[in-house]
């Protein structure tokens, strides 16, 4: 039986959440990206995936796709801010400032998106560029 794509991608999360490798999840998510192009959330989590195993291209065009999918999701445009830092683009601090503000208004998604960052230098620790976002936002 096949999986339905909510329950692939809540599968997915769960896999990331207990420690699973960023390479061994991101053909999930490519999977559920595939079979829901429209999802924002699924493409947000492939670009944070292909940040985590150093694929900024591919992590560019994941990224792009999310904040198109939805524009006012903090998480995707950080993940394009970082993957513009990574992939050496300009452009970087209109994507930064517009997720200042949503999390000055919004103190659930500041909170989520500090426990993100926070998840990424954990499973990266020398990630200067997640360092610099992180500066930008919090400091």
């Amino acid at each position: 039986m096949t999986q339905t794509v909510d329950s692939l991608f809540d599968e997915g999360i769960e896999r990331y959440k207990a420690g699973e490798s960023p390479e061994e999840l991101i053909p999930v998510f490519k999977e559920v990206c595939d079979r829901a192009p429209k999802s924002s959330p699924a493409w947000t989590c492939l670009a944070w995936l292909y940040l985590l195993t150093d694929k900024p291209s591919k992590a560019f065009e994941a990224a792009q796709r999310a904040v198109k999918l939805n524009p006012q999701d903090p998480q995707a445009r950080v993940n394009l801010s970082l993957a513009m830092l990574e992939a050496d683009k300009k452009g970087v601090r209109q994507h930064i400032e517009i997720v200042q503000q949503i999390i000055l208004v919004a103190a659930e998604l500041r909170e989520e998106i500090e426990q993100n960052i926070q998840d990424g230098l954990t499973r990266k620790p020398d990630w200067k560029s997640l360092q610099r976002v992180k500066n930008w936002l919090f400091e």
